[in-house]
């Protein structure tokens, strides 16, 4: 290989670099260059480099100590997993945008749950009301802005649907950019065609014995097994189910597997005191699937505790709920619980063993699949934490956001305890109760809150950049074991 072809091979790569020791050798053969040359007058016109013939010397000289150098670089694997960023540097956290829908803030009603569409260009916001009282015929909804529309009004949405129920879950297909599933107070199940505001229902679950009896906390897109290009929508409810539904071309959601959480059936590590005859239903408020294993899957419940389960368990659960299908017991392993109800879960992207936990006592619990008891536990707020997040591009990132009005960036590179950052969504205090990181546009972070207002925030370059060794880091993290 020529000189010429290896330094156009290896300029473009960041690890390509000479030793201090091959420079300095350089140099000292340029200056000895240099002292049998008398000084060139600053007046007179100097030699063009690529015609000079001493130069052209040397370079063949080097050559193949250059080469040895940057060999040696190239199997070096000190900046694995460090991407360069030709962008701007962002040095702050600062607000892009703040989207509201004036009927749904007139009513009182919160943003409830935030989701990206494919694209990451467009985002979603369902309204509904997550504080005492009975929501089920309160009418709601469910609201669009693409921010990537020069004529972006933000308080006049691209798309708005109107629900005969509030609205407290949301999640854009992954494929398909106009499609979303809700999830509503009434227990039902809708996903609609955003692209069609004046006719938008494409399926619902419809009101049958299969349908959620309670309010419905969170919706999932899953691949259908062995076809990717498929999906099929997971649902949990607060009346123990956890439901995998397919659409119809009728306009229907049709079951297809079910499972159901029942205290008998909990495994024996459980602190609860179990009934001595009748079955009694667990909760479920939150889900969350392993980014390793598509069958794995963590539910946050009512009593506090996270639960590991699987999509593939066949035991069946001892429970008379009514269902087209036979109900499974998903349970494999309970973890030691919160102070109280548990509102959100989110597994780590980098890792399969890792999850957080967020929840009414104002913690947030760092588990390992492994253990029982949390890695760490982080105490965030006084009051309530209804949502917290793994940022989807640098593993050791994840955001909460709390009762108090403040969603907090957290980087576990520079302190396990502390966050980072803490950002002011609202200045009277109000809950903050959903975010989303934009896993396309990854310097976008939204949160909805009780104002009924969304905020996308634009986050600063070191909460998007991954830094040498960070996965390596995470990994140190995952094996130790809790004090």
């Amino acid at each position: 290989m020529s000189l010429e072809d290896t330094l156009s091979e290896k300029s473009c790569q960041t690890a390509s670099i000479v030793t201090v020791e091959a420079a300095a050798q350089a140099r000292e053969c340029a200056d000895a260059e240099a002292q049998t040359e008398p000084p060139v007058p600053l007046c007179m016109p100097t030699v063009s480099q690529q015609d000079s013939p001493r130069l052209a010397a040397f370079l063949r000289r080097v050559e193949g100590m250059v080469i040895q150098e940057l060999n040696k670089n190239r199997q070096s694997h000190a900046f694995d997993g460090f991407e360069v960023n030709w962008t701007e540097q962002q040095q702050t956290v600062s607000c892009l945008h703040t989207l509201g829908y004036p009927p749904a803030q007139g009513q009182g009603l919160h943003v409830t749950s935030i989701s990206w569409n494919t694209t990451g260009s467009v985002v979603a916001c369902a309204y509904g009301r997550l504080d005492d009282g009975d929501w089920s015929t309160l009418k709601s909804f469910v609201c669009t802005w693409n921010l990537d529309s020069r004529g972006l009004n933000p308080q006049q949405p691209a798309a708005v649907v109107e629900v005969p129920s509030a609205v407290m879950c949301l999640a854009f297909h992954p494929l398909q950019p106009a499609h979303i599933a809700g999830g509503l107070y009434s227990g039902e199940v809708l996903v609609w065609d955003m692209s069609r505001p004046e006719d938008s229902l494409l399926w619902r679950t419809g009101l049958t014995d299969d349908t959620h009896t309670d309010p419905v906390y969170q919706v999932v897109w899953l691949p259908v097994p062995r076809h990717s290009h498929r999906f099929q929508l997971l649902s949990v409810a607060t009346d123990g189910k956890v439901l995998l539904w397919q659409g119809l071309s009728a306009g229907l959601l049709q079951l297809t597997e079910g499972f159901a959480l029942v205290v008998q059936q909990l495994p024996r590590n459980t602190k609860l005191k179990k009934p001595t005859r009748g079955e009694t239903e667990v909760g479920v408020t939150a889900v969350a699937f392993n980014s390793f294993d598509p069958s794995l899957f963590v539910l946050g419940t009512e009593g506090g505790f996270p639960l590991k389960c699987s999509l593939a368990a066949e035991e069946a659960a001892l429970t008379r709920l009514p269902s087209s299908v036979p109900l499974r017991a998903p349970a494999q392993f309970t973890f030691s619980p919160h102070g109280g109800p548990i509102y959100s879960v989110s597994c780590s992207p980098y890792h399969r063993n890792l999850f957080l936990s967020a929840g009414t006592d104002g913690h947030v619990h760092l588990y390992s699949m492994l253990q029982a008891q949390p890695l760490t536990s982080l105490q965030l707020s006084h009051k309530y934490l209804f949502a917290v997040r793994w940022s989807p591009v640098r593993p050791l990132v994840f955001a909460a956001a709390s009762g108090e009005g403040d969603v907090q960036l957290f980087d576990l590179r520079k302190s396990s305890q502390k966050p980072t950052v803490c950002i002011k969504q609202t200045q009277d205090e109000s809950p903050v109760y959903c975010l989303e990181f934009n896993s396309q546009q990854t310097q976008l972070l939204a949160a909805g809150d009780a104002k009924g207002t969304v905020k996308v925030w634009q986050l600063s370059t070191e909460f998007t950049e991954q830094a040498p060794r960070e996965t390596e880091d995470l990994d140190q993290l995952a094996t130790e074991v809790a004090t």
